[in-house]
């Protein structure tokens, strides 16, 4: 019988401290609730707003 494979071990993206990346991990792949319901209010409140530039009008396009 072979053994079973030992949990991934990854980096919560939030705190940054071990996370069991497994299905017995409710919150993979962060440690925990806390650290899940943080990142989430911080997409909500757009904290991870990613930078653009405003877009250029085309005239060629018809309107």
């Amino acid at each position: 019988m072979t053994p079973a494979p030992s949990p991934k071990i990854v980096r919560c993206p939030t705190c940054g401290g071990d996370s069991i990346f497994a299905p017995s991990n409710l919150w993979r792949p962060f440690c925990s609730e806390r650290c899940r319901q943080i990142d989430l209010g911080a997409w909500a409140s757009e904290s991870f707003a990613v930078p653009a530039s405003p877009p250029v009008e085309d005239d060629s396009l018809p309107h």
